[in-house]
C-alpha cells in the first residue's frame, strides 16, 4: 500500500502539472511494461529497429540495465555488457549502422545523442514507460500472455510498478509471448479483459525462433533435434516460454537458471563443464548429443568468459528469436507505426 500510494502521487503530479515533462521535436517510440521484465522489450524493439532502419536514421536509447559504468554512452559493437548493458549491446551488434546509446537520464541523453548523430529522425525509448519526465509521441505497451497487466499486482506482492490504469497511457498495446494456438476466441476475451479505450490499439505477438548459431562463429548454425538433450544455461526473466519450445524441439531440456541480467562466474561456468560432461556421458549410452545452449542476451554476458569455454571445449550455441503478429497483424502494426511517424509535428 505504501509503494502504491507513491506511484499514486507521482502519477497524480504529472496529471495536474506539478512535476512536467518535456517533448522533443523529434518523434519518440516508447517499447515499455508495467511489469519488472520478462515481456520481451528488446525483440520488440529490435522489430522496429529493423522496420524503420531503411527509411529513417534510427536511434535507440535505454538506460543500459546492470551495466558497472554511469551516465551517458554511445555503444560500440567491441564494448561490454558490464560496459554498456547486455540487452543495448545485442541491439547494436545486430545492427551496427544504428545510434545506440545507454543513459540513466534520457532527458539530457536526448539531447547528447543528436548531438553526436545530427543526423537522426526518429529514437526508439527501449523500457522508458515509467520515465514520465519525456512525453513520447508513441507509447507502445507490452504484457505478457501468461501474467498480463490486469491480473498481476503492485510490487512486492506482484510485478507490477505501476497501478493497473497507467495502461490508458499506452497508444499501443501488444500481448506478447502468445501460444502458436492462439484463436480469435482467445483474442477477443483478452480485448474484452483489457478494456482498451477508443486510441489504444491491441495486437498479439509471439516469438519466432530461429535455428542456433555458434557462440564462437556465428555463421555456423545447427538446426534442434529429437535426439539431442539441450543444457539451457540463461540469465533472463522468465524461460517458461522459452522451455516449452525446447521441450517440442528436444529429446530432453535441463535449466541452469539465474537472476535476470546475471554476470556469469567462472566458478559457476565450471559447474556447467561439469554438468555438461556428466549429461554427455548419460547421452552417449543412449546414443544421443547434447547442446548446450543460451539466449542473445545471455550470449553478450558470456563474452569474457570466452576464454574459458573454448579451452574446455563447451559447444555454445545462441538461440536467436524474433517477433512475428498473429492474425496477420504485422501490416496493420506497420502502418501504425508508420503512420505516427508520417504525421508528427
Amino acid at each position: 500500500m505504501l509503494y502504491g500510494l507513491l506511484v499514486g502521487l507521482r502519477s497524480v503530479a504529472y496529471r495536474f502539472g506539478l512535476l512536467r515533462s518535456v517533448q522533443f521535436d523529434i518523434p519518440t517510440i516508447v517499447v515499455g511494461n508495467l511489469s519488472v521484465g520478462g515481456t520481451g522489450k528488446t525483440p520488440h524493439t529490435e522489430y522496429l529497429v529493423q522496420l524503420l532502419q531503411p527509411y529513417l536514421q534510427v536511434g535507440t536509447l535505454s538506460r543500459g540495465y546492470g551495466r558497472k559504468t554511469e551516465g551517458f554512452l554511445m555503444v560500440q559493437p567491441d564494448k561490454s555488457a558490464e560496459e554498456v548493458g547486455d540487452e543495448p549491446l545485442q541491439i547494436k551488434r545486430k545492427n551496427p549502422e544504428v545510434a545506440v546509446a545507454v543513459g540513466e537520464n534520457r532527458i539530457f541523453a536526448i539531447p547528447q545523442m543528436l548531438m553526436q548523430h545530427p543526423d537522426l529522425q526518429t529514437i526508439i525509448l527501449d523500457d522508458a514507460f515509467q520515465h514520465r519526465a519525456i512525453k513520447a509521441g508513441l507509447n507502445i505497451l507490452l504484457t505478457e500472455h501468461d501474467r498480463p497487466f490486469f491480473e498481476d499486482f503492485l510490487l512486492p506482492a506482484g510485478r507490477l510498478r505501476e497501478w493497473r490504469s497507467a495502461y490508458e497511457r499506452a497508444d499501443i498495446i501488444i500481448v506478447t509471448k502468445c501460444p502458436i494456438s492462439f484463436g480469435e476466441a482467445d483474442k477477443q476475451k483478452y480485448i474484452r479483459q483489457i478494456k482498451p479505450l477508443p486510441h489504444q490499439n491491441i495486437y498479439f505477438s509471439l516469438f519466432k525462433y530461429q535455428q542456433p548459431h555458434s557462440f564462437f562463429s556465428p555463421e555456423f548454425s545447427c538446426a534442434l533435434q529429437k535426439n539431442m538433450d539441450v543444457l539451457l544455461l540463461s540469465g533472463i526473466a522468465k524461460t517458461d516460454y522459452l522451455q516449452q519450445y525446447l521441450q517440442t524441439q528436444a529429446h530432453t531440456v535441463r535449466t541452469i537458471e539465474y537472476a535476470d541480467h546475471h554476470f556469469f562466474e567462472e566458478k559457476e561456468l565450471d559447474d556447467l563443464r561439469q554438468t555438461y560432461a556428466d549429461m554427455s556421458a548419460q547421452a552417449a549410452t543412449e546414443g544421443r548429443k547434447v547442446m548446450i545452449l543460451t539466449t542473445e542476451k545471455d550470449a553478450t554476458r558470456l563474452e569474457r568468459h570466452r576464454r574459458f569455454l573454448h579451452s574446455h571445449q563447451l559447444p555454445m550455441w545462441v538461440l536467436p528469436a524474433t517477433v512475428v503478429f498473429h492474425f496477420d497483424e504485422s501490416r496493420n502494426f506497420d502502418a501504425h507505426i508508420k503512420s505516427f511517424l508520417l504525421q508528427f509535428r
